[in-house]
């Protein structure tokens, strides 16, 4: 009995080394999988607002224009393995580099723990990129680049319409998701589109950018209308909190734009992780009584 016992206590550590060991593999291959996107949102943000090919040509130092070697381009390890300097002219690398891969990266581990091996995985690492990108360019420029807000638009949509047909296995389920993002890019167009008319007449000067609108217009196609709208909500909170504090901080004065992308952005991502809790704390504490019928 007791070499039976031993026996089952050897076989159940040698599966729980096992599994620890293929979670952590896979956690790996999933980290390293977004930080090698991140490595080409940084491509993506420094070529699209210069208007140069994201696909030639191949990676290079922006100073000397030394094509980047295969050890030179692994993502985070390479820009310390360089000590984040050029290997040909010396010049400083900047750490925003292997910031982004290491950001990308984290959110690839959260949203796989989040959603597993699953279409939603695949969906929403496309989505938090795209969303990447468009704030780190909008921090850069003041600018949301057509090319891909409207991009990111039609993948939302074929996001839903895949997603419909995942779940249901019938036409009738991807008509239905299909048009739960067509609503959701059309509400967050003109949403924003009529803030910002009304804001430009209440205080007699521009408020918004019209990027703003097209990237809400393709969240609500990821997301539908109903957790766009808690994005957009969100955003508001952030920003407002954010650009109270730059403005007390004295980091900013009250003249000065603020680009409003990477609110939305980081408002779309907290919905997509904590939405459903947040809509559902809502309505428990302010329509109780509804939610009984």
């Amino acid at each position: 009995m007791l070499l039976i016992n031993g026996n089952l206590r050897s076989l159940l550590l040698v599966e729980i080394v096992m599994e620890t060991l293929t979670v952590t593999l896979a956690y790996i291959i999933v980290f390293a999988l977004g930080a090698s996107i991140g490595s080409f949102l940084n491509v993506v943000v420094y070529r699209i607002p210069a208007n140069i090919s994201i696909l030639w040509p191949p990676s290079r130092c922006p100073h000397c224009l030394h094509k980047l070697g295969k050890r030179e381009n692994i993502p985070v390890l390479g820009w310390i393995l360089l000590k984040g300097r050029c290997r040909h002219c010396k010049t400083k690398i900047s750490p925003r580099y292997p910031l982004v891969e290491a950001i990308t990266g984290i959110i690839f581990l959260l949203v796989f723990a989040r959603y597993d091996i699953s279409i939603e995985t695949l969906g929403y690492w496309s989505f938090l990129s795209w969303l990447l990108a468009l704030s780190l360019i909008d921090l850069d420029t003041m600018t949301l680049p057509n090319p891909l807000t409207q991009s990111g638009l039609i993948a939302g949509l074929l996001f839903q319409g895949i997603l419909g047909f995942a779940q249901t296995s019938q036409l009738s389920g991807i008509s239905s998701h299909l048009m739960t993002g067509i609503i959701g890019g059309v509400v967050g167009i003109w949403l924003f589109d009529i803030i910002s008319f009304s804001g430009s007449i209440l205080f007699r000067k521009t408020v918004m950018g019209g990027g703003d609108a097209k990237l809400a217009a393709m969240m609500g196609a990821w997301l539908g209308w109903k957790y766009l709208l808690l994005s957009g909500f969100l955003a508001c909170l952030v920003g407002a909190f954010g650009g109270g504090g730059a403005i007390a901080l004295k980091l900013i004065n009250r003249q000065q734009p603020i680009p409003f992308g990477p609110f939305l952005a980081l408002g779309a991502a907290l919905t997509l992780f904590c939405g459903e809790a947040i809509l559902s704390t809502y309505l428990h504490l302010f329509f109780p009584i509804a939610l009984k019928f």
